[in-house]
């Protein structure tokens, strides 16, 4: 498989260019909202034109003579876009015509290397299209091609500008097929960023203190020891009586849509804050959704300790979430890079069990030891729960039936002593497990005695 060509949105805030995005890839996934500077960071989607695939990168709206929080990192995530961007497209807004800032970022444009191509965007009337970007001539880029967003008026006719500038297939370098999606999430503030930073080595999601920096759910690529990964850096998940709707609201929506996408997700955890609610439910998310998951606890060189700190914190942590005891905890800082990078080795583990697969060989041994060593549970009218086999049905996460006479006889304390065994005999770390307790009649049990014994 080919890596794509990357094409670049560019402009100032509020010209439409998340709406453009969409209309280009053909999904919602840019969030877009009234208020200026919602887009922030860098967000990749692929697109499809013509005969050619290509990414499309959404960049955050660029303003030269202004300093206030965030728009200095806004311009560095729009140079990094540019340095590695086949084509760059520059959106104005057709309505107001060219303004000073369009002005200074088509002067700055004009010392980049990469082609670039004028779109002049909310032109709903092709009529008044032409005289509406005919006032861009004066921006000295070009032709500039009216184009509507919203309704996808001219974006054929830019495209078709845009692909003879993308390199021939055949000169593309090749990507790894095999990759793992990692989605990292947690509450505001807790290091997501600079953790997504640290482990892909490139200043990829600006960090702040100031909470809801990342919008967007961010996809970055990046190979470590031969293996791709895709991270997925995600807004800060508040409490639900604290998110209002606009931005944030998206963004939060974005962030659970990361996590259904992922193969692993990385929970980041406050060293310097005790584990709240709001990281139990995030933990409880992962956990229903069926996702191999680690949990980080960054900001660990910030905490005063001793030798015993790390385990009293570890038990602290497993009391809490006990539902994911089956998950590593890794300790790190994301500022100093401190273990940061063995987080890819549990990566890994956690990937692999979550894709393992056991025969049913195996599962009917830990079954019929389990049974011995504590026998199924009798109801009041004397009649005992009985499994007569169980097997692997699938995988991401491991999902094992088991066939018993009746599921009502099998109370939460047997079925989670069931679990326990499951997971000390055969693994699965990493990722948790799935029991579905199915009913099974003497008829259909002989009629599947042959199927059971090939699978065997």
């Amino acid at each position: 498989m080919k890596k794509l060509p990357i094409v670049a949105i560019i402009g100032r805030p509020n010209v439409g260019k998340s709406t453009l995005v969409n209309r280009l890839v053909g999904s919602r996934n840019a969030i877009v909202h009234d208020d200026p500077g919602i887009t922030r960071d860098r967000l990749y989607q692929p697109s499809f034109w013509r005969d050619r695939d290509f990414m499309v990168v959404d960049t955050g709206g660029i303003v030269f003579d202004d300093e206030s929080e965030f728009l200095p990192e806004i311009r560095q995530q729009a140079m990094l876009a540019l340095s590695e961007a086949a084509a760059a497209i520059f959106v104005v807004d057709g309505q107001t015509g060219p303004t000073p800032g369009d002005e200074e970022i088509a002067d700055w444009l004009r010392q980049q290397s990469v082609p670039i191509f004028l779109a002049v965007n909310k032109c709903e009337s092709p009529e008044q299209g032409l005289l509406l970007a005919a006032h861009f001539w004066e921006l000295g880029l070009g032709e500039p091609y009216p184009v509507s967003g919203i309704h996808g008026n001219g974006t054929g006719d830019l495209l078709d500008a845009v692909l003879p500038y993308f390199p021939p297939v055949e000169e593309l370098p090749e990507a790894e097929e095999t990759q793992i999606n990692v989605a990292i999430v947690g509450r505001p503030n807790v290091g997501k960023s600079s953790l997504l930073n640290a482990l892909t080595g490139a200043t990829r999601s600006i960090v702040s203190e100031i909470s809801g920096t990342t919008r967007d759910a961010i996809d970055l690529e990046v190979e470590h020891k031969g293996q791709s990964y895709r991270f997925i850096d995600t807004a800060g998940i508040r409490k639900k009586k604290n998110i209002r709707y606009g931005a944030e609201f998206f963004s939060i929506n974005r962030a659970f849509k990361a996590i259904r996408r992922s193969d692993v997700v990385l929970l980041v955890i406050d060293a310097l804050e005790s584990i709240t609610d709001q990281d139990m439910k995030l933990a409880g998310r992962i956990e229903d959704e069926g996702k191999a998951a680690i949990i980080v606890v960054n900001k660990w060189d910030a905490l005063e300790k001793d030798s015993n700190t790390i385990y009293h914190y570890e038990r602290m942590l497993r009391d809490r979430v006990y539902f994911m005891d089956w998950s590593d905890i890794v300790f790190v800082s994301a500022v100093t890079g401190k273990r940061v990078k063995t987080i890819f080795d549990h990566i890994q583990t956690a990937v692999q069990e979550h894709r393992r697969r056991v025969s049913t060989a195996v599962i009917n041994e830990v079954i019929q030891e389990a049974v011995t060593w504590y026998s199924p549970p009798t109801n009041r009218q004397g009649k005992q729960g009985r499994i007569y086999y169980g097997t692997q049905v699938s995988t991401q996460p491991p999902t094992i039936a088991l066939f018993v006479n009746d599921p009502k006889r099998f109370n939460d304390t047997y079925r989670r002593y069931i679990d326990r065994q499951f997971r000390e005999q055969l693994g699965f770390q990493g990722t948790p497990i799935r029991l579905l307790w199915r009913g099974k009649r003497p008829r259909e049990l002989e009629a599947n005695s042959l199927n059971r014994a090939t699978s065997v």
